[in-house]
């Protein structure tokens, strides 16, 4: 039995966020942070764009927007500090369609309410900065930029183990009690005990929360978010990121070009249903994973709300000629032969009973327990100051 003041449940950028700045504010605490995989960062934190997000999207009163915008900034400001590569290439958001344009004009109202840098260009400057994509008109946001965040993450490991933390991987969590004193934890070797424990499990974020006793209204749906590459020889194809106005309706951005720091430009993601959380394979099935999702009344709510967007997904999914259209909306030269295999990604998006899908981040806190239930995009973006917002609530007194 291991005794800690802290125990986070949850190796991706956000579960180390969170203990990185539990141990700046406590530098003298004890700390324990448990990851189901054998290495950190495995899951939505290793299998995503590589994005540093602007905020543009985001309600001027929610949280996304507030994390995202200071966490921009905090990452690059964390990259310049640690020696980590990142580039601000800028984002251009392209409308294709009169629907679109006027879209965009609402996101450029609301670039403006959050103070961010934003100009609007016409079809013939677009052809100009990008002659290999085409609109009637576009938003470039020149302070979106790209990291690797699995480099980001294992920056935060080491520096949470250099301030005395513990860092256990291959530790999958099988139970949790919270007595009035402590919260008890075990593992399939190893058991602890804490007195605050923050969770932020991501893809099994519903899961744990159950796990500990606690009666929440909602659950994860997973989403794959399927990605293609561009040839070595396509490395300058775009300059900026390329991105579709988005549907406000939809807690997704769309299928998109994004340069890397690798120097790969990736294409995607598309959002299908998942029947694996943590399959990337395609054609993943976790029976478990699926029953669960098919018995919750709120999966079937947002399958009809929904059913046109999810035919196309699907078919987006089957069919690589179906997929390409998406991005010939915006990018008509590519062909099918340019879209080379890529590994996937699987997003969790919490669904309440109702159908309701959350677009927010959401919290279930009891006297000693935090649980993220859901870190939607931007959540690598946004993981230090959401770090510091955890941390701020569960610190102990002094």
């Amino acid at each position: 039995m291991t005794r800690t003041d802290y125990c986070i449940i949850g190796g991706g950028i956000v579960g180390l966020a969170t203990a990185y700045q539990l141990l700046r504010l406590q530098p003298d605490a004890s700390l324990v942070l448990l990851e189901a995989a054998p290495e950190l960062a495995s899951h939505q934190t290793g299998h995503n764009s590589g994005v540093i997000h602007s905020g543009i999207y985001y309600a001027p009163d929610s949280l996304k927007a507030r994390f995202s915008m200071a966490g921009a900034q905090q990452t690059k400001e964390f990259c310049r500090e640690h020696g980590i590569d990142y580039a601000e290439p800028g984002k251009l958001l392209v409308a294709t369609s009169e629907l679109e344009l006027a879209r965009l004009g609402q996101l450029e109202d609301r670039a403006a309410i959050h103070g961010l840098p934003c100009e609007r260009i016409d079809a013939s400057e677009l052809a100009r900065r990008e002659p290999n994509i085409t609109g009637l008109g576009a938003l470039f946001l020149p302070d979106t930029g790209i990291v690797d965040y699995r480099a980001v993450a294992q920056k935060l490991a080491e520096l949470v183990v250099a301030a005395g933390g513990q860092v256990v991987t291959g530790a999958p969590v099988t139970s949790i009690r919270e007595d009035p004193d402590l919260v008890h934890v075990g593992t399939a070797t190893a058991d602890y005990t804490c007195r605050r424990l923050v969770a932020c499990a991501g893809l099994q974020s519903d899961r744990m929360a159950e796990l500990a006793g606690m009666d929440i209204d909602v659950q994860i749906i997973p989403f794959r978010g399927e990605y293609f590459a561009l040839p070595a020889a396509m490395s300058g194809y775009v300059r900026h990121l390329i991105y579709p106005v988005p549907d406000p309706a939809l807690p997704f951005l769309g299928v998109h070009l994004t340069p890397t720091v690798a120097g790969t430009i990736t294409v995607g993601p598309n959002a299908v249903l998942g029947m694996a959380r943590e399959g990337y394979p395609k054609f993943s099935v976790n029976v478990r994973d699926v029953a669960r999702y098919a018995r919750f009344p709120g999966f079937w709510k947002v399958a009809r709300n929904h059913a046109g967007t999810a035919v196309r997904e699907v078919r987006n999914s089957l069919f690589k000629a179906s997929y390409l259209q998406e991005c010939r909306k915006y990018a008509p030269g590519l062909r099918a032969a340019d879209l080379l295999p890529f590994e996937a990604g699987i997003r969790a998006q919490a669904v309440r009973r109702d159908g309701t899908l959350i677009h927010d981040f959401l919290l279930a806190e009891t006297e000693r327990m935090i649980h993220v239930l859901n870190a939607p995009s931007p959540a690598a973006t946004a993981a230090l100051p959401i770090g510091a917002h955890l941390a701020g609530k569960a610190v102990l007194a002094a």
